[in-house]
């Protein structure tokens, strides 16, 4: 999701932080999970932190609901939370029954301390070649509130990813926004236990290619599913 994170005094403007994670259209029965999302961008204007923690869980075969609890760091290198969010994926069609599966996004969230809002909702689809796949999220993000402008804009991500072993799936990311075009390598792995628990990890770093002479965002995350 597209990052506006300013609710306190002193904290970074980083909505044009629009890397982050590539949502998969997949929800598993009875899922629940823990993750932590990790975001440094560092361009000419200086160095952008953001962190998520998240509990999410499926309520039925389709549809999987999160909370999450995002912290930024301001000007004085002070880290807090800034804003919540609640998410909620919807699996539309089963997986492999189609040329290519499809879900949905949505997402709202708040700044703690200033009446703005964000609101996502988007497409994802993902479609399987063997031991490679091709994911993209296309969202619309609407920003509303007493101390922001009214406005929409819109996103497009894509992961093309190749499942060399479980543990190690090396990827390629696109990035693209009204002004921003981003582009790099990731890794992620997937380590599994007994039942439907296991342990996800992804690492990616995106170079901008919009002119910029230092545009480049370090990505990570750490998922645990139970």
């Amino acid at each position: 999701m597209l990052v506006t994170t300013t609710a306190t005094a002193g904290h970074k403007i980083i909505s044009n932080n629009v890397v982050d994670k590539i949502y998969h259209p997949y929800v598993l029965p009875l899922e629940q999970e823990f993750e932590w999302r990790f975001m440094s961008r560092q361009n000419d204007d200086g160095n952008s932190l953001v962190q998520r923690l998240a509990y999410g869980r499926s309520i039925n075969e389709r549809v999987a609901v999160e909370v999450n609890l995002v912290g930024d760091r301001d000007q004085k290198d002070d880290f807090g939370l800034v804003s919540y969010e609640l998410a909620a994926r919807w699996m539309i069609t089963e997986q492999g029954k189609y040329f290519a599966d499809w879900g949905a996004l949505f997402e709202i969230e708040k700044e703690v301390q200033r009446d703005a809002w964000e609101f996502t909702s988007g497409i994802l689809v993902e479609k399987e070649f063997g031991r490679t796949s091709i994911t993209g999220n296309y969202l619309v993000v609407y920003k509303f509130g007493n101390v922001v402008d009214n406005s929409f804009h819109s996103e497009f991500r894509m992961q093309y990813r190749y499942r060399f072993i479980p543990e190690i799936q090396p990827a390629l990311e696109l990035y693209t926004a009204e002004d921003f075009v981003g582009l790099g390598p990731s890794f992620m792995g997937i380590h599994r236990f007994d039942g439907q628990k296991q342990i996800k990890w992804e690492m990616g770093f995106i170079a901008g290619l919009n002119g910029d002479s230092k545009d480049h965002t370090l990505r990570a995350s750490v998922e645990y599913e139970f």
